[in-house]
């Protein structure tokens, strides 16, 4: 099973592991949880943070709007509240045609 796959069908990501995903510290994660209110991961018994796939998908969403375009918290939470839906459904196609892509790329390499 390579490595990509396990990323696939694990359940919870710590917060080291989300920090590295997109390249940003911890505390960065922390502070977007006590920012945005959509952003709540589950904790264990230990109290550490594990994030699942719909916080991922938030974090996604944080990170496009405040590291990408460059928005303010308050500009975020604004875009996040007033565009929740187109939102999703524009990470969802995104995530759709780096699919596409890859698989291309795979049925070329196979030709």
């Amino acid at each position: 099973m390579s490595m990509k796959d396990k990323e696939v069908t694990k359940l919870y990501w710590s917060i080291g592991e989300v920090a590295e995903m997109f390249d940003v510290s911890k505390s960065l994660i922390r502070f977007w949880e006590n920012e945005f209110e959509m952003l709540r991961p589950a904790k264990n018994t230990k109290g550490e943070r594990r994030f699942t796939a719909a916080n991922i998908e938030q974090m996604h969403i944080i990170y496009n709007l405040v590291k990408k375009r460059g928005f303010t918290i308050k500009g975020a939470k604004q875009e996040i509240r007033e565009n929740k839906k187109r939102l999703k459904n524009k990470r969802e196609a995104l995530h759709l045609m780096e699919k596409l892509k890859s698989d291309l790329e795979g049925f070329l390499l196979r030709v």
